[in-house]
């Protein structure tokens, strides 16, 4: 009989061998053959019921430990936008220890409740057990749904708010968590997915009347994960944040740096003004100054504050409420460039010539003090000389500015940016959160002037950072994909208009085939099909350039109150100059690529909230005008339907094709219309479509439309419930049976 080994040798090797613990492992290990077997079973039962190690299935870990392969479920990003994983199955106190997932590349993206296999390692970071590398995905975790409850005989519906939502659950009266009839709640679904039938769901939180005034922003916010609630030490650190001394500071309080924002701005975060030149080799120029409030003074790298405002990525902006990436101490005040007061600054100081030319730059770390904050209106009214008491002391000032616009313009032609006309929607609500219209926001060269100076303070930055070797993140726009331009030049020969084929894109071509739909009735189609063409813009440590601005090189440097990714490239300036020790830490700089990624992920999350609001606020003010008729214009075709934009709201409707009469619509992918089999009719994008509004859904934001007339002819009265295929397509279904 070999001499068994100790309860202490035992478990020391179970230790260092998490991989290999089954009870067969440990006989192998120690020599234990036969009816040895035994005995060492009895230990290894000690050891369990002593707490000194625990049985997974057939193997055995350390009490408190996680096998070397665990299944996990993926927790919502932290602060930092790491991703941490809790295991599914633990049977200690508490959740269990967490592993933070170390993507590699080629990993699919994660994201939370998500199920995964992970490879677990001891971290040597103290405040991490483990360290957990992505096996393979298994699966979503219970999928979560907001909606509104209701109430019925045999428990509850939830009835989700999302309008591509498909099917209502059942809410079991024990997992109903005390909600009542029309209250909206979040739920997560319970139990496997049907393919048919209902899916059952628990409610995990009441959030109250959906009807209450201003909810509707309120819904997307929740819906999409937006963090809406500074915690109690973020706010701490704002409210303690003091104002700036001039110190070692540019004194640019001489300067007339005005702010020029919408008239319900919530913050002022740039100042622009313009000086002719008095050197006389640039006769005709001019001395543009960009002065950004300097966030990076107040939101430290490695603070609460920084945390937080990575965690948010930006701010989002919804008609009746902003949530603002940092606390109002400082969104608000300290890093908001109010009239009459001290700001701290950094500026940019640029020079150009007479054809709007940049000559040369220089960035300033600056102490301002803003003569004024005009709205738009004002600084238009003022450029036509039309002086109310804020604007009259600044004539010269205004005069100097418009100037300087007229020869960046010049510039701004001859490069060629993309061209786009698309009207900006204007959502007006009462007190009480009631939508009272809906109108489209006038465009003034006062919008095309701070415009145009932003991006030319932000090409500015790029080109300092590349020039001083400094890392940083790109605003990158990259060009349309062949699938897209093709789809693009089939509506605009659908339209009699022409894109060249054969030929390297450049913004020139957009914007003739823009300029020749100018003044059409195809003008909108085409300026949503060009802008539907475009890929999504991103942060990226690499330059691939930006196609819509025709620029070789771009970051945002401008809104650092409101995008994360603009306070990265202030510190990086700040680094660049050594200008103090709140520039961009070495790790910060190495993580660069992550947070790029990570902001552009809060950005779209944002994008699609904000969008989602607006449907929704759309469908509330049209929901009173249900049987009315709209004139508009189709904007989509699908296979199941096409979609009518109206003119009066631009809100955008759906027509089922079970609505378009009783002749069988085809779906042609190619040219994306819709042909009668009977009339031959086509419908195609673009064509101007009367409609009904048959139904308004304020709580999705979806509309339905009744077809009434499209491209000037009306569609046929009758049966709009059915599509009856043609005798052809009949005898074409009985061949199909006999061969069977």
């Amino acid at each position: 009989m070999k001499q068994l080994p100790t309860k202490e040798q035992v478990l020391e090797w179970i230790k260092d061998n998490p991989g290999k613990s089954s009870k067969r492992d440990v006989a192998r290990a120690f020599g234990i053959k036969g009816s040895d077997r035994i005995e060492l079973k009895k230990i290894l039962k000690e050891l369990t019921d002593e707490g000194h190690i625990e049985k997974k299935k057939r193997n055995y870990t350390g009490a408190g430990e996680l096998p070397p392969v665990s299944v996990m479920m993926v927790l919502p990003p932290d602060e930092n936008g790491d991703l941490f994983a809790k295991p599914l199955e633990w049977d200690g106190e508490g959740d269990g220890p967490r592993a933070l997932i170390m993507a590699k590349k080629g990993d699919p993206a994660l994201g939370a409740n998500d199920q995964v296999l992970l490879r677990l390692s001891p971290s040597n970071d103290p405040d991490v057990k483990y360290e957990g590398r992505l096996i393979r995905r298994i699966g979503s975790g219970p999928q979560r749904i907001l909606g509104i409850y209701r109430v019925g005989s045999e428990g509850g519906r939830l009835v989700p708010v999302d309008k591509k939502a498909d099917r209502e659950f059942i809410v079991p009266g024990a997992e109903a968590g005390g909600a009542k009839d029309g209250e909206l709640v979040e739920a997560e679904q319970i139990g496997k997915q049907r393919h048919a039938g209902l899916g059952k769901a628990r409610i995990v939180e009441r959030l109250g009347d959906p009807m209450a005034p201003k909810s509707i922003s309120l819904i997307a916010i929740h819906q999409h994960g937006i963090p809406d609630h500074f915690p109690d030490d973020v706010v701490a650190e704002a409210e303690a944040a003091k104002p700036v001394a001039l110190g070692d500071r540019t004194d640019l309080r001489a300067l007339p740096l005005f702010t020029i924002d919408p008239s319900d701005a919530r913050d002022h975060d740039d100042a622009i003004c313009a000086i002719p030149d008095d050197d006389p080799k640039n006769e005709g120029g001019h001395v543009v100054w960009v002065a950004i409030a300097d966030v990076a003074h107040y939101v430290r790298p490695g603070s609460q504050l920084d945390k937080e405002a990575r965690k948010r990525g930006n701010s989002s902006y919804f008609p009746d409420r902003v949530v603002p990436m940092l606390p109002d101490a400082l969104s608000g005040d300290l890093c908001s460039l109010h009239e009459g007061v001290d700001r701290a600054c950094i500026a940019v100081r640029i020079v150009l010539n007479a054809k709007g030319r940049r000559l040369h730059h220089e960035f300033h770390r600056g102490l301002m003090r803003s003569p004024a904050s005009l709205s738009y209106e004002q600084a238009q009214a003022a450029s036509q000389g039309k002086y109310d008491s804020a604007t009259e002391p600044l004539a010269g000032p205004i005069k100097d500015l418009f100037a300087a616009y007229a020869s960046a313009t010049k510039a701004r032609n001859e490069r060629q940016p993309l061209n786009l006309d698309l009207p900006e929607r204007q959502i007006v609500l009462s007190d009480e959160g009631v939508v009272t219209s809906v109108a489209f926001r006038d465009r003034f060269d006062a919008h095309k002037l701070v415009e145009e100076f932003m991006v030319t303070a932000n090409v500015c930055a790029a080109e300092t950072l590349e020039q001083k070797r400094q890392p940083l993140l790109y605003r990158v726009h990259e060009e349309p994909s062949p699938e897209k331009l093709e789809s693009l030049r089939e509506t605009a020969e659908s339209a009699g208009l022409t894109l060249p084929k054969g030929q390297v894109l450049k913004t020139a071509n957009l914007n003739k085939l823009l300029d020749a739909a100018a003044g059409t009735e195809d003008a909108e189609v085409i300026n949503l099909t060009v802008l539907r063409s475009m890929t999504q813009a991103y942060y990226g440590t690499d330059n691939f350039g930006h196609f819509g601005l025709n620029l070789k090189r771009y970051a945002h440097f401008t809104s650092p109150i409101r995008r994360y990714a603009d306070l990265l490239v202030h510190r990086a300036l700040i680094t660049a100059h050594g200008w103090g020790e709140d520039g961009l830490r070495p790790e910060d700089a190495e993580g660069l690529s992550d947070t790029g990624d990570w902001i552009s992920q809060t950005e779209r999350r944002s994008m699609l909230a904000e969008r989602d609001t607006t449907d929704r606020y759309l469908a509330a003010f049209l929901s009173e005008r249900v049987g009315n008729e709209f004139s508009g214009r189709v904007s989509g075709i699908a296979r199941f339907g096409l979609f009518v934009k109206l003119d009066e709201t631009g809100a955008d409707g759906m027509i089922p094709l079970s609505n378009l009469g009783r002749e069988y619509w085809v779906y042609d992918h190619e040219n994306k219309s819709l042909k009668g089999d009977r009339s031959g009719r086509v419908i195609s994008v673009g064509m101007p479509a009367t409609v009904r509004l048959a139904e308004a859904a304020p709580m999705t934001g979806g509309l339905l439309l009744e077809l009434i007339e499209v491209g000037g002819k009306p569609m046929p009265k009758g049966d709009s419930g059915r599509r009856a295929p043609s005798k052809k397509r009949k005898l074409v279904k009985g061949r199909k049976k006999k061969k069977r």
